[in-house]
């Protein structure tokens, strides 16, 4: 699986997070990283959920992903490409527009 970091909004928040949290993302990708997407929709500690309000302005879904208890991120899943949109420390936010 492909990581792709480089949405604006993402890069953002990236530079705004916290040095623990960043921790933590990096150890998320790296984990990712090797991961196929079977693996990822089943895996448990990552929670892969569809946020069914909210899709990219292609149509696609945008899924949210677990960092840590209460970090999320926001990607969708285009080709073999996981497309990062946003990072989310204060979990609740990821569900927001």
């Amino acid at each position: 699986m492909k990581l792709d970091l480089n949405f604006p909004d993402f890069q953002k928040d990236l530079f705004k997070i916290e040095k623990n949290e960043l921790y933590a993302l990096i150890k998320t990708l790296r984990t990712l990283s090797r991961m196929d997407f079977d693996q990822l929709r089943h895996s448990s500690g990552l929670n892969l959920e569809r946020i069914k309000t909210m899709k990219t302005r292609k149509g696609n879904p945008i899924y949210s992903i677990r960092i840590t208890r209460s970090f999320r991120a926001t990607l969708t899943i285009e080709g073999n490409y996981l497309r990062f949109i946003s990072l989310h420390p204060d979990h609740d936010s990821a569900y927001k527009k």
